[in-house]
């Protein structure tokens, strides 16, 4: 029994001595630590032998996929082998890289360990291959880049893209940039340039894979190859007007002041001027008088252009917008009640908004517009009574409509119902009615717009769009005219800026803050992409036209007070390009300014599911489907927000993307690709699947395809809702379907259609037509809010004072769109803002 005690205790006392060593040391041990990467936390597992670290793994993270992959893979390897967080980050990657760095630091913290090791700058290695051309390919933002790669022996000689669907003048500018470096650095290590982030990893990747084929002796030290940028001299320069942003709003702000006579510098982050612009749907909302119906005229079916002289047909009304003429001409006119908004507010059903009145500096263009649409029932309701189609009467749009739709449109009340806001009638009035000149101030500079119609796009409520073409000139001497948004809206205006060569536009150069001096904005300091410091004297004043905040998913979600809180999350993608963070309101207020309507950001209700970008088109023509139900759910001519908030009541998950529904049109309808603008419509980018985002099929192949994508729709319910759908528009019976169709222009099935536009039921056919499939879901847009200014553009401060000096333009501002933003009103904005902050300078001084 003794000798039995003795060994009990012999071996309690070797298990605590054991326990003890194992709570004294850290060795053997792991410790996790997280960090704040791009999209969300990153969490990293250390693993620890004494000080030593033997292992680094990333255990979770929320980051974009093939943008952070190098970061993930070989930020730990490099810790490891450094024995130090202090390692170079991924080129492409920075934020992830320094992510997982301090998730690394903060691990080491937990376990009382300290890592003195430094990195060492890297020193580009020599690499072999077996000489000659090998494919490589990469991933891009809009699909595979594939690059022929030239080797020798020892180096890389020529570049050249084989194939790629990177959008114009966003991505495509990198190729040049990235292609020369890595030719001088004989390896893919070398720096992305900003605002072509996922086109750089693509190539980088490409160089990659074909250096891996070309049997790369040392492939790891190819990776890491880069050319090493200097920082030159600071420049230091005066000019009369300082723009910091070249999206549509800097570029007309530095074309103005350039027309003004004035010395202009723009400063611009991204590797070419452009902007958020060149990513957008691109045509804007505008009245065009000479094409719609005419009080004066009402039987005239052509209208003369007075830019160009020529004659233009009218366009021809809408389906179904006749009743919501009605509803604006029985609009209340007491002032605005809000109370109780929880028990009747709908956003986007105008019919029981109309009852709560309008605001009274509405009031006097609510009148007009009841005076106009009076005018006009006068004349269309004889002619319906008469068997007319409404399609095929002369479209009805004024200005006063545009203004009255831009104001109701973005009248919106908080999530919780405590709050309202609405868009601010001067500057609503001002960029509407100077919108009028838009046009032909661009065209007079070289570009070119379609001129006979007026098209409408999702969110925009009528149809008052300006199409764009391009331009009238070779910008860039390769024989073609310029073509697109980069033809119509930033050829021109940079044209007219360097006609002054002592005007100058510099990209790559991200400004950091405004100079202040003697109680006045002066100047912007700027750091170029090589790390050279600029410093821009402004003599009469400074512009920013930076854009918003959609791509800061973070800013958004903590500033965000309209969508409930599970809408936007860390998962939450944009349309925008990853430099629209925001950066000029920041350095507003820095000095003072005043910042307005934060809390609203608008989701774009049709964006691809697999990266968020905007997938264009419009609800005119087409239904949205609920993946579940196979019912129709929304009136998909609604507004953006109607429509968002519909998708996430209506849509599924898919790939961790919430809202995801289904849109159906017929593939007559000239409905835009699954690739950017440039890409041409070929069979392999119109016709073919494109994964998660587009199908062609007919009614009879629907139930495979449901199958194929993991949908439980009944495709049998999905094909009677759009024949009851094209039934109830053929038979002019659209606002009696179980949800209300207005603005539509089209059928999804087909039938014959007499001179009165009205359609032969008989002849209707839903068998054998292609029906093109989109699945999309919501991604932030457009924030609302931004700098407090006044109708000059002028920024104010808290009190409501202007700051000298300091003006702003488009989408940095706030107090013009509400809480919600029609479409097509962001590019007359901006643009009409521009033209008006240059003004303001020329007035001011």
């Amino acid at each position: 029994m003794k000798s039995r005690i003795v060994k009990i205790v012999a071996f309690l006392i070797a298990s605590c001595f054991a326990i003890s060593l194992m709570t004294c040391s850290s060795s053997g041990s792991s410790y996790e630590g997280t960090a704040k990467g791009r999209n969300g936390d990153i969490t990293v597992k250390v693993s620890l032998d004494g000080n030593k670290i033997t292992a680094v793994k990333v255990v979770s993270h929320k980051e974009t996929a093939g943008i952070a992959d190098p970061a993930i893979n070989d930020i730990p390897k490099e810790i490891v082998k450094a024995q130090t967080a202090d390692v170079d980050s991924i080129s492409g990657a920075t934020i992830t890289s320094d992510a997982i760095k301090e998730a690394v630091k903060a691990a080491l913290s937990k376990a009382g360990v300290t890592t003195t090791g430094a990195a060492s700058a890297w020193k580009n290695v020599p690499v072999t291959y077996k000489a000659g051309t090998y494919e490589g390919t990469g991933n891009g933002m809009n699909g595979p880049v594939v690059l022929n790669v030239t080797f020798s022996d020892s180096a890389i000689t020529k570049i050249e893209v084989k194939a790629s669907k990177e959008t114009e003048y966003v991505g495509t500018p990198a190729f040049d940039i990235l292609f020369k470096d890595a030719i001088e650095a004989n390896g893919s290590g070398v720096d992305v340039v900003s605002g072509a982030t996922f086109t750089c990893v693509a190539v980088k990747n490409a160089l990659n894979d074909a250096a891996a084929k070309a049997n790369a002796s040392d492939l790891a030290g190819f990776k890491k190859n880069k050319v090493l940028h200097e920082a030159q001299a600071t420049i230091e320069e005066t000019y009369d007007v300082v723009v910091v942003g070249a999206g549509g709003a800097g570029m007309a702000a530095a074309a103005q002041a350039a027309q003004n006579g004035k010395t202009v510098l723009v400063i611009e982050k991204n590797v070419e001027i452009g902007g958020n612009t060149l990513v957008s749907g691109g045509q804007f909302q505008s009245v065009m008088p000479y094409l719609c119906w005419d009080a004066k005229d009402p039987d005239a079916t052509t209208g003369v252009y007075p830019f160009d002289g020529k004659t233009y047909n009218k366009v021809k009304m809408a389906n179904g917008n006749i009743s919501v003429l009605k509803t604006i001409l029985n609009w209340d006119e007491k002032p605005f009640d809000g109370s109780n908004a929880k028990d009747w507010f709908v956003a986007g059903d105008i019919k029981d908004l109309s009852k709560h009145g309008v605001h009274q500096e509405y009031l006097p263009t609510l009148k007009e517009l009841k005076k106009e649409i009076k005018a006009y029932l006068a004349w269309a309701e004889p002619q319906l009574a008469a068997g007319k189609n409404e399609g095929a009467l002369t479209l009805f749009s004024t200005v006063n409509l545009h203004i009255f739709q831009t104001y109701y449109g973005g009248l919106r009340c908080n999530a919780d119902y405590s709050d309202w806001i609405y868009g601010n009638y001067e500057l609503v009035s001002q960029f509407i009615r100077d919108g009028q000149e838009l046009k032909p101030w661009l065209e007079a500079q070289g570009a070119l717009f379609v001129e006979d119609t007026q098209p409408t796009l999702i969110g925009a409520l009528w149809n008052r769009e300006n199409e764009y073409i391009g331009a009238t000139f070779d910008e860039d001497g390769d024989g073609k005219n310029e073509t697109g948004r980069w033809g119509a809206y930033f050829a021109p205006p940079k044209r007219t800026v360097l006609q002054n060569p002592n005007n100058k536009i510099l990209c790559r150069t991200d400004a950091k803050e405004l100079i202040v001096e003697n109680g006045r904005v002066a100047g912007v300091k700027a750091v170029m992409y090589d790390g050279t410091e600029v410093i821009a004297h402004a003599k009469k004043g400074v512009i920013l036209a930076t854009g918003g905040f959609a791509a800061n998913i973070d800013l958004v979600r903590k500033t965000n007070k309209y969508w409930v809180e599970s809408a936007i999350t860390e998962k939450t993608q944009t349309t925008n390009r990853n430099s629209l963070m925001g950066d000029g309101i920041t350095m507003g207020n820095k000095v003072g300014a005043a910042s307005t309507g934060m809390e609203y950001t608008q989701l774009m209700p049709i964006s691809w599911i697999d990266n968020g970008q905007l997938a264009f088109g419009g609800g005119n023509y087409a239904i949205y489907i609920n993946p579940v139900t196979g019912k129709r759910f929304v009136n998909e001519t609604s507004e953006r927000d109607v429509l968002s908030l519909a998708e996430f009541a209506n849509g599924i998950e898919k790939n961790g993307v919430s809202g995801v529904f289904i849109e159906i049109a017929n593939t007559a309808q000239p409905i835009p690709g699954p690739y950017p603008y440039g890409t041409p419509k070929t069979p392999e980018t119109w016709e073919a699947d494109v994964e998660n985002r587009q199908y062609t099929r007919t009614i009879d192949q629907l139930a495979d395809l449901f199958k194929q994508l993991g949908i439980t729709a009944d495709a049998n319910t999905v094909i009677e809702e759009i024949k009851a759908y094209d039934m109830a528009c053929m038979t002019g019976t659209e606002d009696k379907l179980a949800v209300e169709k207005t603005g539509w222009s089209r059928l999804i099935g087909n039938a014959d259609r007499d001179e009165n536009g009205r359609y032969d039921v008989s002849s209707y056919t839903l068998d054998g037509v292609k029906l093109k499939i989109r699945l999309m879901a919501p991604s932030t847009h457009h924030t609302m809010g931004g700098l407090a200014v006044d109708i000059d553009r002028r920024v104010l401060d808290a009190n409501g004072n202007p700051i000298k000096g300091l003006y702003a333009a488009g989408e940095v501002t706030g107090g013009i769109h509400g809480g919600n933003r029609l479409g097509g009103n962001a590019i007359v904005e901006i643009f009409v803002s521009g033209r008006t902050a240059a003004n303001a300078i020329e007035k001011d001084n």
